[in-house]
């Protein structure tokens, strides 16, 4: 009998410590373009040197970064360096950084800089000779979307986007994937003019949360939940991410974006996708990615919008014990700005599973607190046999996917109280990634930098996501924009008045995290 032929793909379950099947990157090397910015120090750069700790790395791997700054490779080095002494997840190693920072050079130029160009292809070249990085380049966008075009011709004059032989090319793109349907297809063809699909990684740092994850395992690795996930049981679901902060120093980038473009449409609609879709033929990239387009071709805006939706700006009020300012007095903001702070929609999958269950999403900056949840809200029991009584403030069934902080899944029911009569009481039974398991969670970035090397695409969206994901924020954002300003409310509350009269309008209220 032929032996069968070992997959060229990965499960995205599978534990990344399971040495049956190792994920090791190969020869390769990262440009990284906007290598000064925030998130480049912040979460890049410690998330390369935690796969490096972690033996995740070759030996033959560089890193490569690309700015407008007068710095030598050792200049480089050393910000590297403080970067992953403050921000690293699994502490630091002298030994592991010296073997890593082998490998570090630097850039100096503008995306306009012919010269400069031609000096990354060469260094590009050095490396794949001194270090064996045999041609395998991945580049990282880091930079503002109104910069794509430059590097990406940059990048296709130069022939830096062009595989030779075995080796391969890759780009990396940080949302947000267009402002709206119209420009997310230019983007996708300006992309795909100089790069094949396959070879283009949009991250949303979201899908790489080991949580995340776990809602495919939770879903087809227990029968238990299967028969339930349904509009037979199900009676709402809602996805929620609440930040505790302000806009900061974020408030240029911030103003026309807005909390749908900046969430909505990326981060809580892969959710949605994610908890909608229909079982995989497999975990292969192009499996899971049907699933989750067939779940966005059947998603709609309940109607109308305007009761289904809605949107506000914080105003001052208090974040636990300290006074903050509102939205408008945040140092540049303009005070007429119609820029959201809280956005909350109503949608529904026209699918034969879900049909009839309202999909709840809403985000929001200066809210209670930090959290980010999925909540499956269960119908309510078809009879009970107690009287008022015994099941006073009995609330409904819910599963409760915890995304941030604090990683886990609760499930809430009904229990008896203990004592002589029958009193029943809403309980929560728990589970946290923190007590239940010795290792801990990588953080999002060194997942999806990895699956960029290795070249497995289960966890980025691909064009037609992003297209179909503005296809159903657009008509919100078009209602909104000639509906006047925002709602305001108070920093530290859960938003608007608005959002919950549009939960009370079919008897259903925000659960409080």
């Amino acid at each position: 009998m032929a032996r069968a032929e070992k997959p060229t793909w990965s499960n995205p379950l599978r534990d990344p410590h399971d040495t049956r099947l190792p994920r090791i990157a190969g020869p390769s090397a990262l440009v990284i373009f906007g290598v000064t910015g925030d998130l480049a120090r912040r979460k890049l750069m410690p998330a390369i040197y935690d796969l490096a700790n972690r033996g995740l790395l070759p030996p033959s791997f560089a890193l490569i970064g690309f700015a407008r700054r007068d710095w030598e490779h050792e200049d480089f080095a050393q910000v590297v360096r403080e970067a992953v002494e403050a921000g690293c997840r699994t502490g630091f190693r002298q030994e592991v950084w010296d073997r890593l920072s082998e490998g570090i050079r630097f850039v100096a130029g503008t995306f306009e800089d012919d010269d400069a160009f031609a000096r990354l292809q060469q260094t590009l070249t050095d490396l794949d000779a001194e270090r064996g990085t045999d041609g395998n380049h991945a580049y990282y966008l880091s930079i503002p979307p109104k910069a794509f075009p430059t590097v990406l011709s940059q990048l296709r004059r130069t022939g830096m986007a062009d595989p030779t032989g075995s080796s391969w090319r890759r780009v990396v793109i940080e949302k947000p994937f267009g402002h709206d349907l119209e420009s997310a297809r230019e983007l996708n063809a300006l992309v795909g003019s100089v790069f094949p699909e396959e070879s283009v990684f949009r991250i949303d740092h979201y899908l790489g949360k080991e949580t995340v994850q776990n809602i495919l395992a939770l879903r087809f690795a227990n029968q238990l939940f299967d028969p339930l996930w349904s509009s037979h049981y199900v009676d709402h679901v809602q996805i929620t991410m609440a930040e505790d902060i302000g806009l900061g120093g974020r408030a240029g980038y911030y103003d026309g974006i807005g909390a749908a473009r900046d969430v909505i449409q990326n981060h809580l609609l892969q959710l949605l996708a994610l908890v909608a879709m229909e079982e995989p033929v497999s975990f292969s990239p192009r499996h899971l990615q049907t699933e989750k387009i067939k779940v966005l071709s059947s998603t709609r805006n309940i109607m109308p919008i305007a009761e289904n939706s809605a949107r506000g700006q914080y105003g001052p009020g208090w974040q636990g014990s300290e006074p903050v300012v509102g939205l408008k007095d945040e140092e540049g903001f303009s005070p007429d700005s119609t820029t959201e702070t809280f956005a909350a929609i109503a949608l529904e999958v026209d699918t034969r599973r879900w049909a009839g269950v309202p999909f709840y999403l809403r985000t929001g900056k200066r809210l209670g607190r930090r959290v980010t949840e999925i909540a499956i809200v269960f119908k309510r029991a078809p009879h009970l046999p107690f009287d008022d009584t015994m099941t006073e403030e009995l609330g409904q069934n819910a599963l409760v996917i915890r995304v941030q902080p604090d990683e886990g899944v609760t499930l809430r029911f009904g229990s008896k109280v203990p004592g002589s009569g029958m009193e029943v009481r809403d309980v929560n039974m728990d589970f946290s990634y923190g007590g239940a398991f010795t290792v801990s969670s990588p953080e999002a970035y060194e997942r999806l930098l990895l699956d960029v090397m290795l070249g497995e695409p289960s966890l980025f969206p691909v064009d037609e996501e992003v297209e179909l994901s503005w296809q159903i924020l657009d008509p919100v954002l078009e209602d909104w924009a000639a509906s006047g300003a925002p709602d305001e409310y108070e920093s530290g509350t859960w938003g608007p008045t608005s959002a919950d009269e549009m939960m009370a309008r079919t008897g259903r209220v925000w659960r409080r995290p």
